[in-house]
C-alpha cells in the first residue's frame, strides 16, 4: 500500500507548493515576500537594542536524513555542507521524534513531541492536523523577544500560515533555487539594519520526491535542474538490496543532494559575503530520513536520523570542525537555540538545551530518545525508544511492515528485510540489538539473553509515555478527517 503524496512539486511553468499549509497550483510569478499581516506583534519595542545577540539562520531540508559526504556517504557530491562542517560543528547521532514531515517539523519548532503539541500526522489538506493554540512556535518566541523574523519555503508545521509561526515576512515557493535567491534577498535587506537581529527559517521541497507533468505517473527525485548524479558511484545503504532499481534510483536521489548542496552553498556563501557569518547561528538539518522503503515512515533508525551541523564563530566552542556524538533529539534544538539568543525557555518544552556541551560547561548526556509514529499516509501507531545500544518498538495495530514512502506503483528499491514486503507485516514487539545489527536485520525480542535489557526497555518506554500523558494509552487516536465525518453525520 503506497503512502499518499505529502506535498509534490510539479515542474515547468506551473508549480505545486505548500503555501498556508494548503497544497495548490499556481503560475510562477516575480519573487515578492508575503508580509504576515495578521501575526500578533508581540512585545517588540526593544528591537535592536541587543545587538550582541546571535542572527539565527535555520536551513531545512526535506527527506534527507544523513544522506551527505561529511556524514560518511562518500558517492554524494556535499562541499558546500562539507565546508559548514569543517568550518563548525557536525552531530553524529542526532535524531527525530518522528519519521515523517509535520510532526517532526512540529517537534523542531516547539521543542515538544508530536503527541503534545498535536501534530500526529500531516498538516496540509486532507490530513488537517495542526499545532495545538496553545502551542508556541520558535518564531514567535523570537519575535516578541525583539527578534525579526522571515520565511521561505516550506512550512510544514500548521496549516495556519507563516503568521501563527510568527514570521514578519514569508515567501511561499519551496524548490531549492527560489528558497535560496528568497533568502539572500532577505539577507541582503537584514544586513542593512545593523544591531538587529534576525531570525530567518527556509526549507526546501528537494530532497522529496517530485512530481513531473504526468500526475498519474510514480515519483521519482528528478526534476527541473535535478539530473541523476553518479560520478562518483552510488552508495547504498544496508538495509537495502543493491539491485539495477535501487542504484538507479540512488543515483537520481544524489543528483537531488548535489543540487540542494549547490542552493545551500549559494545562501552560505551570501551570509559570508554580507559580513554576517561571524554572529549569525547558522544551522543545517532535516525532518527525517531518505524517502526509500524502510527508512521515512519507520521508525527503524534510517527513518529517524537525521543530519545537524551548526556554526557560530563568535561564540567559543560553536565552530572549528568539531564532531559530537553525544544522543540529541530535535526537540532539543528549540531550547538551544533560545539559550544562545537569551531568551527564556517557556517550562512546557520537553527539549534540553545543548549549549552546555558546545560552550565547555557541565552537561548530562542522553541516555536514550524516543520515537513516535501515528499517523502518515495511514494510521500506524508505533511507539519506540532507542538507548546507546539497543532500540526496543512496539505497535498498536496490524498494518504493512513498514510504510513505504517510494509513492510508486511498483518501488524500485528492495529491502532485504522483509524479501517480499507485499506480504510482511508488522509483529507486535521489535527488539534491536544496534551495536552487533547497526540495519536492524534481526529482532531479538524473543532471545533469552535479550529478556533483561527487552524488560529495561519497556520500563523506559512505559514511563515516557504515563509522565507525557500520551493519547495511546487511552486507545486509538482519533484523525482530524474522523472528527470532521462525525460532525458531517450528525448535521454539524
Amino acid at each position: 500500500m503506497n503512502a499518499p503524496t505529502d506535498e509534490v512539486t510539479a515542474d515547468g511553468s506551473r508549480r505545486t507548493f505548500l503555501m498556508a499549509g494548503v497544497v495548490g497550483t499556481a503560475a510562477i510569478a516575480p519573487y515578492a515576500s508575503t508580509p504576515a499581516s495578521a501575526a500578533s506583534p508581540g512585545p517588540d519595542s526593544g528591537r535592536g537594542t541587543v545587538p550582541q545577540r546571535p542572527n539565527i539562520l535555520l536551513l531545512h531540508a526535506h527527506d534527507l536524513g544523513r544522506f551527505l559526504n561529511c556524514y560518511g556517504v562518500e558517492t554524494a557530491r556535499t562541499p558546500n555542507l562539507n565546508q559548514l562542517a569543517a568550518e563548525g560543528v557536525i552531530f553524529e547521532r542526532c535524531f527525530a521524534t518522528a519519521p515523517q514531515c509535520s510532526p517532526s517539523r512540529a517537534s523542531i519548532f516547539t521543542g515538544r513531541y508530536p503527541h503534545n503539541n498535536g501534530v500526529m500526522g500531516l498538516t496540509h489538506h486532507p490530513f488537517n492536523w495542526d499545532l495545538n493554540p496553545d502551542e508556541r512556535h520558535l518564531g514567535q518566541l523570537l519575535k516578541e523577544a525583539g527578534y525579526r523574523t522571515g520565511g521561505a519555503g516550506i512550512l510544514h508545521e500548521t496549516h495556519l500560515g507563516p503568521a501563527r509561526c510568527g514570521l514578519d515576512e514569508y515567501f511561499p515557493r519551496a524548490r531549492a533555487t527560489d528558497v535560496a535567491d528568497a533568502t539572500i534577498d532577505m539577507l541582503t535587506r537584514y544586513a542593512g539594519e545593523p544591531g538587529q537581529p534576525f531570525y530567518i527559517q527556509s526549507g526546501t521541497m528537494e530532497i522529496h520526491r517530485l512530481g513531473g507533468v504526468d500526475p498519474n505517473a510514480d515519483l521519482g527525485f528528478l526534476g527541473q535542474d535535478i539530473q541523476p548524479d553518479t560520478a562518483a558511484g552510488v552508495t547504498v545503504p544496508g538495509y537495502l538490496q543493491p539491485t539495477d532499481g535501487t542504484k538507479a534510483e540512488l543515483g537520481e536521489l544524489q543528483g537531488s543532494v548535489h543540487h540542494l548542496d549547490e542552493e545551500f552553498g549559494r545562501i552560505l556563501a551570501a551570509l559570508k559575503q554580507l559580513g554576517l557569518d561571524r554572529n549569525t547561528l547558522a544551522i543545517f538539518t532535516t525532518d527525517h530520513g531518505i524517502a526509500l522503503p524502510r527508512a521515512k515512515g519507520s521508525v527503524y533508525e534510517p527513518g529517524q536520523e537525521t543530519a545537524f551541523i551548526l556554526r557560530l564563530p563568535s561564540r567559543p566552542g560553536w565552530s572549528g570542525g568539531s564532531r559530537q556524538h553525544a544522543l540529541i533529539s530535535n526537540i532539543d534544538y528549540l531550547p538551544t537555540i533560545l539559550e544562545v539568543a537569551d531568551v527564556p525557555i517557556p517550562s512546557r518544552v520537553q527539549g534540553r538545551s545543548f549549549a552546555p556541551l558546545l560552550d565547555g560547561r557541565e552537561y548530562k548526556p542522553r541516555e536514550f530518545v524516543f520515537y513516535e509514529l501515528t499517523y502518515h499516509g495511514y494510521y500506524d501507531p508505533q511507539r519506540a525508544v532507542r538507548t546507546e545500544n539497543h532500540k526496543l518498538i512496539v505497535y498498536f495495530s496490524t498494518a504493512p511492515s513498514f510504510m513505504d514512502p517510494s509513492q510508486s506503483w511498483r518501488p524500485r528499491c528492495d529491502t532485504i528485510v522483509p524479501p517480499n514486503q507485499a506480504l510482511s507485516y508488522h509483529t507486535s514487539i521489535e527488539l534491536y540489538d544496534l551495536k552487533a545489527d547497526p540495519w536492524e536485520q534481526h529482532n531479538v525480542a524473543k532471545e533469552p539473553a535479550y529478556q533483561d535489557e527487552l524488560e529495561h526497555l519497556r520500563g523506559l518506554l512505559i514511563a515516557h509515555m504515563e509522565e507525557t500523558r500520551d493519547p495511546i494509552l487511552k486507545g486509538a487516536v482519533s484523525s482530524p478527517m474522523h472528527h470532521e465525518e462525525m460532525a458531517w453525520l450528525k448535521g454539524g
